[in-house]
């Protein structure tokens, strides 16, 4: 049997009349940035999350970005996140001109360690940039306590976690400002790239919307350089279709994902992410640690099964970031975990034939 990670055509299938009439409709109007269809997702999806307002961009990259900048956060500050994210993370805070201050992770979960965030805050910290890595929020209570504490803004990383909650609100996952990404293999995802800032602060919102529309102010005045960071409103319909079916998919990933946790529970070498209590995972990723990851993916490949690694080269080895002066073994968990974690396939439509053969494959070559 082969089974891909991903399967798109098998989602578009499901709703093909929505979507095209979606498209279409954008096409018959001509109004294809800006407009209707972006007003409309912006505020579904802030309605959807526990937002009072969200500001649609081209990407979850150019999302975080205009936060960063939204806040007045530029050369000489420092931002901390953890080192076990994509490297758009980091990029956002180094275009803002910013310093990134990488972290460790927590031992099971891989979310940013909270104590790391206390021992790393300087004079030159203005934020914290926790992301809800794989779906599963981070300890946003202790994040935020320790922001509070230190007069520091909370810009939650938000691009796997689509619909997530803690102790049963999705507004519990907001930082100040939460940004999202909708790439196209997202829980929620466009047919391009896409993303979107959300916040309670509607001087913030209105600022970011006018920053990612070139410095906006008027037609001709332009209140400062900003960017052309627009969300499309393409992408805004065919997101907005999407949002009404995202409850639906999200519970198909989790029990796609509660059928693999049974069949691990007790197998030897195979260690499932563990969900904190209260927590909401949405499995925009299902990943175990295994003794030989590398041979486990070939081994798998040669079935038919796909697999992928979120990720295998930690921000503070990444040669964009030697600049920085980490070391190796400057965060072991995050390295350790680095070299042991694979990430199985999960989607909503992905069978339960199809689990149970990668489970039962993952646990014969393990």
């Amino acid at each position: 049997m082969n089974v891909p990670f991903v399967d798109l055509k098998a989602q578009y299938r499901t709703i093909k009349p929505e979507i095209d009439d979606a498209i279409s409709g954008v096409v018959e109007s001509c109004w294809f940035v800006g407009g209707e269809a972006v007003k409309r997702f912006e505020e579904n999806f802030a309605a959807f999350s526990g937002a009072g307002h969200g500001v649609g961009s081209s990407s979850g990259t150019s999302a975080l970005h205009l936060a960063l900048v939204a806040l007045g956060i530029g050369p000489g500050d420092e931002v901390i996140t953890p080192c076990n994210t994509f490297i758009a993370t980091g990029e956002a805070i180094t275009h803002s001109g910013a310093r990134p201050v990488f972290v460790d992770i927590e031992e099971d979960t891989q979310l940013i360690g909270v104590t790391a965030i206390e021992d790393a805050i300087t004079p030159k910290t203005r934020a914290i940039v926790p992301v809800h890595l794989f779906g599963q929020p981070a300890d946003m209570d202790a994040i935020g306590d320790i922001a509070a504490r230190h007069g520091l803004k909370v810009v939650a990383d938000a691009a796997q976690a689509h619909g997530s909650d803690i102790d049963g609100e999705r507004r519990k996952i907001l930082g100040d400002l939460t940004t999202f990404s909708f790439y196209p293999g997202k829980n929620l995802g466009a047919y391009g790239d896409a993303g979107m800032v959300l916040t309670n602060d509607a001087e913030l919102a209105d600022k970011m919307r006018r920053l990612s529309d070139h410095g906006r102010q008027d037609k001709h005045l332009h209140f400062a350089e900003g960017w052309n960071y627009r969300l499309d409103a393409i992408q805004a319909a065919v997101l907005d279709v999407k949002l009404l079916h995202l409850d639906e998919w999200t519970d198909n990933r989790r029990s796609r994902a509660a059928r693999y946790d049974d069949a691990f529970a007790n197998a030897d070498g195979v260690r499932p992410v563990v969900v904190k209590p209260g927590l909401r995972h949405v499995y925009h990723l299902y990943v175990v640690r295994v003794a030989d990851r590398d041979a486990l993916g070939i081994a798998l490949r040669e079935r038919g099964i796909a697999s992928g690694i979120h990720y295998p080269v930690p921000l503070h080895l990444q040669p964009a970031y030697d600049y920085l002066g980490y070391e190796k073994g400057k965060f072991p968990v995050a390295e350790r975990y680095a070299a042991e974690i694979i990430s199985l396939p999960i989607f909503a439509e992905l069978s339960d034939e199809m689990v149970d053969e990668v489970a039962a494959a993952v646990i014969e070559l393990v």
